[in-house]
């Protein structure tokens, strides 16, 4: 199997800092140790000390390609690699100069980088050169620095696979003298490059990006190396500091104290973790890991989520897979008792860290419990449950006693406390652990004083009787603790499942909405029984005052609160955003959030501030691509209008010239034409910017209708009657006198009509001489009439009938100069400005038939705005 060849990269900050003259010298070792070494390109630029580091190596001729190759053109030849050349050379190792480069149209791969793994794949080493401002996962970085996007580029993932990557370093300073002394480009550009791309900054940032890129490619490598070798322990090549949180509110001070500590050497890494427990029912709050995770990206760290029973193993599994140096906890908001009958996170994270620092930051939930109130956890059971296990934990042992003691003939001890155990087993089912507790050990005092020699006392004569009273209490209270648990994950696994069921329906109505936001909050009011809801946006502080401005950026339910000082709960989503809500009314009616609501309420505030800005983001889209259409516009227009009116204008300028010079010796026929030319000129030119107007005023809505009954029969004649006098000779006319009266604007459908049919009369009579015109009327139905103008022209394929309508679209069959492709979409736009509608359709027989649909008058009121005039001047 034919080995694949190896690939050495020689990389750059910026041009200039001697990557080429690198690979050169790395070529010329190579072949005075023997290998066979050629030159397969090599980019010098005009650079002497570059050409004179080529040395005695072969350099394979270079292919020529001829470019462009159509006719009519200026071909332009240009010098790429030869492949093929270096391919059947089939030396030990090529040289290959600028990885990036884009090859010439017509060469065998559009990118160098291709050309190279064909070589590599041919068995040939290859050493080669690359700036890092041409990395693909840098180009936008580097267009943010030095203003210039680079257009050629390079994935990542060819460097990256490189078998050696050599970093060319020089200080901006050093480069900056090489340019200076010409060594880089020509005396004529190193002034322009002083003071534009090689600037001291830009320089010095381009230096840092390529010295993290190549310590990043080294640290990937020190990971392979230490998994192909199975070092488990951590080599502190870098500081890596990993800082566990449980969304507890210590959080911040942990996530600060270790960016200091990631901070104290250069190239230090923060990482956050955040250890979930594999059954999914414990965790905590989802918008407190939102606020860290925000937190800990804007220290400069990553955040990390793992999933494990033993969160102290996940978190050191985790520290010795990133190779971590320092491991950051809090220290422990269990209580002293807790602490000592088993150890907790942090203290199992230092008993199993070995070679790992780990720190344990002090704060003020320390030492405060779990919940940071020290007492019990509230127990899962609802208050009439709890309430009736007490009662029977007090009353059922001494009724089992005296039930017992009548009948103490006819059983023994055994059976006796076997039923004061299945009785705490009771009490646990009905009541939960402290009355199961309790009703264990008044259960053991009273077998003791009724049922163990010596009776009544609770003096124990046979050891025998003394475990089976402990077995009792014991096992009374370890299935105490069993139920209390199980009842405890049941309330969990339920609660969890009603809020991943609120949370999908939220989600789902936010999905198929068209806004995020206002659909998230109309939710919220209908789900949880909202008076009102509000995402409200802090702007500023009020001048004058300590109070906050607060903005409403989308609102449901009524009244929704205006600030979170108004509502009955604030939910805050970031720093200036918060969700408030209202459940009350102001007589103080209405319901109360529960904890299971607020968490729920807290975890769709933790999205509400990314849908915010999704829903920016696409707005700002949309508004960048109404800017693009508008250039775009702008752009056509500039191009339709510099030949357009050129044309007119300078015929009528020729008329004029002739007529002035040449006046006393031309005749009367003469001057006609040539007067005659002038106003078609003028009226040409009259044409082209009343279209221009329409369309502006068009796409401005600054276009208002007067609607009248019209008479179609004495519109007609009027909207052709600005036609040249042969060309109004080649159009026909079909129009009914007995038509109904159209409700419209008869000045703005007459310059629509008359753009159609000038229209027709460009395209198909200037296309086929002779061929004519027809306008016809006709009604369709009860309440609309339509106009038809059809010719017989070469038409509109189908799939480009709805483009015709476009502004300045020619489709092809409009010679250069004939009309800027305005009067169709003027058209279009005036007759829907009257409630009117314009579409395209065949001619039988080969040609186009553009149908103007009106409404009837009496049918039903046009689409217009109204006012006292038909365009806005």
């Amino acid at each position: 199997m034919l080995r694949r060849g190896g690939l050495r990269v020689y990389l750059g900050a910026a041009p200039g800092v001697g990557k080429t003259v690198a690979m050169l010298g790395e070529g010329l070792r190579r072949a005075e140790r023997g290998q066979d070494v050629v030159v397969a390109v090599v980019e010098t630029h005009g650079r002497a000390h570059t050409a004179a580091a080529l040395g005695g190596l072969e350099v394979v001729p270079r292919r020529r390609v001829v470019y462009p190759a159509s006719p009519g053109a200026v071909p332009t030849t240009l010098e790429e690699m030869d492949v093929d050349a270096v391919l059947a050379r089939a030396p030990r190792h090529a040289l290959v100069d600028e990885l990036a480069h884009t090859n010439a149209p017509g060469a065998r791969n559009a990118k160098r980088w291709q050309d190279v793994e064909e070589l590599l794949a041919a068995g040939i080493d290859v050493t080669t050169t690359v700036n890092v401002q041409h990395l693909e996962s840098l180009n936008d970085v580097v267009a943010q620095i030095t203003g210039v996007r680079q257009r050629e580029t390079v994935p990542d993932d060819v460097v990256r696979a490189a078998d050696a990557v050599e970093l060319v370093d020089m200080s901006p300073q050093a480069l900056r003298r090489r340019l200076a002394h010409g060594n880089v480009y020509a005396a004529e550009r190193v002034d322009a490059a002083l003071a534009n791309y090689f600037r001291v900054g830009n320089l010095t940032a381009l230096r840092e990006l390529a010295l993290l890129w190549t310590a990043d490619r080294v640290d990937a490598a020190l990971a392979t190396y230490r998994a192909e070798q199975g070092i488990a322990a951590p080599w502190a090549a870098r500081e890596r500091v990993v800082v566990a949180l449980t969304g507890g509110p210590e959080g911040d001070a942990l996530l600060r104290r270790a960016a200091r500590v990631s901070q104290r050497a250069a190239g230090g890494e923060l990482l956050a973790l955040h250890v979930s427990r594999s059954d999914g029912l414990t965790g905590a709050a989802p918008d407190a890991l939102a606020r860290q995770r925000v937190l800990a990206e804007s220290l400069g760290g990553s955040w990390h989520s793992v999933v494990g029973e033993d969160v102290a193993a996940g978190v050191l599994d985790f520290a010795r897979g990133v190779n971590a140096t320092h491991v950051v906890v809090g220290a422990s908001r269990r209580s002293r008792l807790a602490a000592a009958l088993a150890p907790g996170v942090g203290q199992r994270v230092i008993d199993g860290s070995g070679d790992i620092d780990v720190q344990v930051v002090t704060h003020g939930s320390a030492r405060g419990g779990h919940r940071g109130r020290g007492g019990p956890a509230p127990s899962p059971l609802p208050g009439r449950r709890r309430a009736a296990g007490w009662a029977l934990a007090v009353v059922a042992p001494v009724a089992l006693t005296a039930l017992l003691h009548l009948t103490r003939v006819n059983h023994e001890l055994p059976s006796e406390l076997l039923l004061f155990l299945a009785l705490v087993v009771g009490v646990a089912l009905v009541g939960g652990m402290w009355p199961a507790l309790l009703a264990a050990v008044l259960s053991g005092l009273l077998a003791n004083w009724f049922f163990t020699p010596p009776y009544g006392t609770l003096t124990i004569a046979r050891p025998a009787n003394a475990v089976a009273l402990f077995v009792l209490v014991s096992v009374g209270a370890a299935v105490a603790a069993v139920v209390d648990t199980a009842a405890r994950r049941a309330r969990d696994a339920a609660r969890a499942r009603a809020e991943a069921d609120v949370l999908a329906t939220l989600a789902g109505s936010v999905l198929r909405g068209a806004e995020a936001v206002p659909a998230l909050l109309e939710r919220l009011v209908e789900t949880f029984g909202l008076r009102g809801a509000a995402l409200l946006e802090r702007t500023h502080d009020a001048p004058g005052t300590a109070r906050d401005v607060w903005d409403v950026v989308a609102s449901a339910g009524s009244p929704p609160p205006l600030s979170p000082e108004a509502a009955d709960a604030a939910l805050p989503v970031a720093e200036h955003l918060s969700i408030a809500v209202t459940t009350r009314t102001e007589q103080g009616s209405g319901r109360s959030l529960s904890a299971s609501d607020l968490r729920v309420l807290t975890a769709v505030a933790a999205q509400a501030g990314t849908l915010l800005e999704r829903d920016r983001l696409r707005e700002a889209a949309r508004g960048a691509r109404r800017e693009e259409e508008r250039t775009a516009t702008r752009t056509a227009l500039l191009a339709a209008v510099s030949h357009d009116l050129r044309t007119p204008l300078a015929s009528a300028k020729a008329s004029a010239s002739t007529l002035r010079a040449l006046d006393a010796e031309l005749d009367d026929a003469d001057r006609a034409v040539l007067l005659s030319d002038v106003e078609a000129a003028v009226d040409r030119l009259q044409g082209l910017v009343d279209n221009l107007l329409d369309m502006s005023r068009l796409d401005a809505r600054a276009v208002r209708v007067r609607s009248e009954p019209v008479s179609l029969d004495e519109l007609v004649p009027r909207a052709l009657a600005g036609l040249a006098p042969d060309q109004a000779a080649a159009v026909d006319l079909d129009v009914p006198e007995d038509l109904p009266l159209v409700m419209t604007d008869a000045g703005l459908v007459e310059r629509a009509l008359g753009n159609v049919v000038e229209n027709a009369m460009r395209h198909a009579v200037g296309a086929a001489p002779g061929s004519r015109v027809l306008v016809q009327a006709a009604c369709v139905g009860a309440d609309e009439l339509v106009v038809r103008v059809v010719d017989t022209g070469p038409g509109i394929p189908d799939e480009r009938k709805a483009q015709a309508f476009s502004a300045f679209q020619r489709l092809g069959d409009a010679p250069a100069g004939q009309g800027t492709g305005l009067g169709l979409a003027v058209a279009r736009g005036l007759v829907e400005a009257c409630g009117g509608s314009v579409e395209a359709d065949d001619t039988p027989g080969g040609g186009l038939t553009v149908v103007l649909r009106l409404p009837v008058a009496g049918s039903a009121a046009p689409a217009a705005s109204g006012g006292a005039g038909r365009v806005v001047p």
